[in-house]
């Protein structure tokens, strides 16, 4: 699969228009399922050296309109590997304590380590996103963020961390058609709130804020990608080739011992 004809590179005039919600790649669902185990496998042993390694970090980012599947990419993408080596983190609207900081303090906190791969569902971009967009954050102050932003996810990867950005890109009706999935299903009730609905009424202007996300601040260094989001398992089936593609670029392998290989047997106390 060719991962790169989803990185968002050209930023003149509209995006997300040229960008079709309901594409599967040329793919049939059962073609990518079955693809979807060896993926896994795949990316648990990529895992499982950059752990042992520990000379980078992977950070996700995920960003979406409400229903789009970022928990379920999550899920589906990350469900085989270690998690011991794998942390996920939410970011809410700021505490008063977060407040008082600048906005990226609570962010770099979650920043993996070495070794590690994180997932930010919803991240730093919810600070110029959903504040812009309820008319709470003056352009000035926007285009500051997108500055510290880039500064930020610079300083990052020049420290070889890894930034993969994935922005689930879902359609107006197909979002309706996932709220109301959750209304008539009582195991998913606990995923429906009301301020879903109310958000719909903002879509354009969300649409907006976001092609602004992409111009500001898609970079050589940390490229967005769009991922089709209509389609649960193209959705997950292409998340995790851009993830395992990343990381086979690094070209991983495990350390090797510093020291003179020991005489095991020399260690074995003799038995009395």
């Amino acid at each position: 699969m060719n991962i790169e004809r989803y990185m968002i590179k050209d930023t003149d005039g509209q995006i997300l228009p040229k960008l079709d919600p309901d594409e599967t790649g040329g793919f049939k669902k059962a073609e990518a399922e079955a693809k979807m185990a060896s993926l896994k496998e795949r990316l648990g042993k990529l895992q499982d050296i950059f752990f042992a390694q520990k000379k980078y970090a992977l950070l996700i980012v995920l960003q979406g309109m409400d229903s789009s599947g970022k928990d379920g990419t999550v899920k589906h993408v990350f469900s085989g590997i270690n998690p011991q080596g794998f942390t996920v983190t939410s970011f809410k609207k700021p505490t008063l304590d977060e407040s008082a900081h600048d906005f990226l303090w609570r962010v770099h906190k979650q920043t993996p380590a070495k070794g590690y791969i994180s997932a930010f569902n919803r991240s730093h971009y919810e600070d110029v996103l959903v504040p812009r967009v309820h008319g709470d954050q003056a352009k000035d102050e926007t285009k500051r963020r997108f500055r510290h932003i880039r500064h930020f996810e610079e300083m990052l990867t020049e420290e070889n961390t890894l930034i993969i950005k994935l922005f689930l890109h879902i359609s107006e009706d197909r979002q309706l058609e996932k709220i109301r999935e959750r209304l008539q299903d009582p195991t998913k009730h606990w995923k429906f709130d009301v301020s879903d609905l109310e958000e719909r009424k903002y879509w354009d202007d969300y649409q907006k804020a976001y092609e602004d996300i992409f111009k500001e601040t898609s970079t050589d260094h940390a490229p967005w990608y769009w991922i089709p989001a209509n389609h649960r398992w193209f959705r997950n089936y292409l998340a995790l080739n851009i993830v395992v593609k990343t990381l086979e670029k690094l070209k991983l392998s495990y350390p090797e011992l510093n020291t003179p290989t020991p005489d095991i047997s020399e260690l074995i106390s003799p038995r009395h």
